[in-house]
């Protein structure tokens, strides 16, 4: 069973194609995991930022 020359050449078309989508999804997944990855660095430096420094004003004291 031979394929004729124009066959073979549309498999090798899809082929291709389905490379080059391929590489688009890792390259829109890799996008989407660095921006998930610099918000959740940010979160973590926001809550740092508002983090009291020391024990200064963490203790209350109440005598009823």
């Amino acid at each position: 069973m031979s394929q004729s020359v124009g066959a073979a050449a549309s498999n090798q078309g899809y082929e291709v194609l389905g490379a080059v989508m391929a590489k688009k999804q890792q390259n829109q997944e890799a996008k989407m995991a660095t921006m998930l990855v610099q918000s959740a660095m940010q979160s973590v430096e926001q809550v740092q930022a508002s983090s009291p420094v020391g024990n200064l004003g963490q203790n209350i004291n109440i005598t009823v």
